[in-house]
């Protein structure tokens, strides 16, 4: 009887040398996930930082309220979305508005005021400049981003062409102008009027 052969091949199958490296698919993956946590972790310290920041300032800015505008209250009714609305100055900060709002942010372009006031109705900050210097719109960008997930208590900046210098800060019957950015007197209007608006105020 013959002895059988053995079967070329049998026993531990031998991978290919390219079928083990690893697939550059995978490493760019692995390179993605690492970067994001470690995005993840950079922007959570910034986000400290900035909370530590605008903390102090609102501190050192608490004499600056005595300056706010105590203004009448137009009442809130909503308006047809398109519709235009003759409030008493270019800052309006009641009265009735369209339905639809201004979302918590740092715009480079104006915004229609009848969206601005039910942001202000929603309890948000809105914030009016157009060239204050570098510094003062690195802060304005980085309180936006801080209260970004606000739903009733955020900061809106928005673009106001000829304002120069100036700006503007407003919250429901509020107003506060800085002829010249003075951070400290910002970030206390904010810190006392963010989240305080009549639709559902929070704070």
């Amino acid at each position: 009887m013959a002895k059988s052969k053995r079967r070329e091949g049998s026993g531990k199958r031998r991978v290919p040398d390219r079928a083990r490296r690893r697939s550059p698919w995978g490493v760019l993956l692995v390179t993605a996930a690492v970067l994001g946590v470690a995005w993840g972790g950079w922007s959570w310290w910034q986000g400290r930082q900035v909370a530590a920041e605008f903390a102090t300032l609102v501190r050192q800015g608490q004499a600056a309220l005595a300056q706010v505008e105590d203004l009448p209250s137009y009442g809130q009714r909503h308006a047809p979305t398109g519709s235009r609305i003759q409030y008493p100055d270019e800052f309006p900060t009641s009265g009735s508005h369209w339905p639809s709002s201004v979302e918590p942010g740092f715009y480079t372009r104006e915004r229609r005021p009848e969206a601005l006031v039910h942001s202000l109705e929603h309890g948000h900050v809105v914030i009016y400049y157009d060239a204050p210097g570098e510094d003062a719109l690195r802060l304005l960008r980085a309180w936006a981003d801080l209260y970004a997930g606000e739903p009733w208590a955020g900061v809106v900046v928005v673009r106001k062409p000829e304002l120069g210098k100036a700006v503007v800060l407003t919250a429901w019957t509020k107003r506060l102008r800085l002829e010249s950015f003075d951070p400290a007197a910002a970030a206390a209007f904010i810190d006392a009027y963010r989240g305080r608006g009549p639709e559902n105020p929070v704070r």
